[in-house]
């Protein structure tokens, strides 16, 4: 069977809307049985919904799988289920809470993601850990109850910091967790503007505090890989600590779900000077395409010209669904949140945040 095209969307009905607390649900998708092959999917990835107003430009959002990905070699997923948080003047967001509907339909991009853990290639007596604050928890949850059901050698350490106990999602899929598996799941919860009646004191997990808590909770570098999900004060601050540990960056995995507007840029090269006439070769899905590049445009928006179906969902450099190899000629890339340093250094751009710096650039989305 062919793999799934990179970008295809398929229309997928709403089973349910689930209500986890005041500001976030949980949307579960019915995926009928001719395209459970193309959703298949690794714990950890996310799918791209999409929305097109009757009036407007078409809405596209990024959301975690939370659910259990299917086991190595079975049939793909009957259902799919995914986590939403209210963001303020969200548009997507304001639209699942108030207007989804169980039987609804939904435009739904194939799985999508490399914030991911295969069971099946960790070591013996694997012990894996994740730090994640607030919607954060969503991909962990789907990585944790994967690799606890695949594998009855490995542990799993879960640190997640909300604001309060009303505002925690996944509470009850959590619990279950922990009580499914008493000797094999450890969970901590920090809560930053609540104070608990047992457990660590309130307060932000910062820098700091992770570099003093994490030593006591478990055996630091006995741990196989560590998983950052969140804003992206609390990833970064925990990669930091993570630094300061000894943990080496290569066990280090990180998904950033939201960038205030005062992070820092990571320009690739921030003293190369964008092509005035570039023109880009891209290929996707087998097919190879040579366009120009006007001016200020991205590389994307470049292919998105030529090729509707080029992939996408967040424009922002954080989702990492544009990503593509530099196959010829030279970028630069304006903002980086979605690919880690191997991948940067191995030619990989998010062509969302890439201009030309020589007049021709070759890229592929195949790779």
């Amino acid at each position: 069977m062919a793999a799934p095209r990179h970008g295809a969307f398929h229309p997928l009905t709403v089973a349910a809307v689930d209500r986890l607390t005041d500001d976030s649900v949980a949307l579960t998708l019915s995926v009928p049985e001719e395209l459970r092959a193309e959703y298949r999917h690794a714990p950890g990835q996310h799918l791209t919904l999409r929305r097109t107003p009757a009036e407007g430009p078409e809405v596209r959002r990024t959301y975690s799988i939370c659910s259990p990905a299917p086991a190595a070699g079975g049939p793909g997923p009957a259902e799919l289920r995914v986590g939403v948080r209210l963001v303020e003047g969200g548009e997507f967001s304001t639209f699942a809470h108030k207007e989804i509907g169980a039987g609804d339909v939904l435009d739904v991009m194939v799985p999508a993601g490399r914030f991911t853990l295969d069971p099946a290639a960790a070591p013996a007596g694997a012990h894996y850990a994740a730090i994640v604050g607030g919607s954060g928890i969503t991909p962990v949850l789907s990585i944790a109850s994967t690799l606890l059901a695949a594998r009855p050698d490995a542990r799993f350490c879960l640190v997640r910091s909300d604001r309060t106990a009303a505002s925690t999602m996944f509470l009850e899929e959590v619990a279950d967790l922990k009580d499914r598996y008493p000797d094999r799941f450890q969970l901590v919860t920090v809560l930053s503007r609540e104070e608990q009646e047992a457990g660590l004191p309130s307060g932000r997990l910062d820098e700091a505090r992770l570099t003093a808590l994490l030593p006591a909770l478990l055996p630091v570098d006995e741990v196989t890989g560590w998983f950052l999900c969140g804003p992206y004060g609390l990833v970064t601050g925990a990669e930091r600590a993570l630094g300061a540990l000894g943990v080496v960056r290569t066990r280090v995995h990180e998904e950033i779900f939201h960038v205030e507007e005062t992070a820092p840029q990571d320009p690739v090269r921030p003293s190369a000077p964008v092509a005035a006439h570039g023109r880009v070769t891209a290929r996707l899905d087998g097919r190879s395409g040579t366009w120009p590049v006007r001016d200020g445009e991205s590389l994307l928006d470049a292919v998105l010209r030529n090729r509707a179906d080029a992939p996408y969902a967040c424009k922002g450099g954080v989702c990492g669904t544009c990503r593509a190899f530099v196959v010829s000629g030279e970028v630069r890339m304006d903002r980086n949140f979605a690919l880690e340093e191997e991948e940067t250094e191995a030619g990989f751009v998010l062509a969302c945040q890439s201009h030309p710096v020589t007049e021709e650039v070759e890229i592929d989305f195949d790779r």
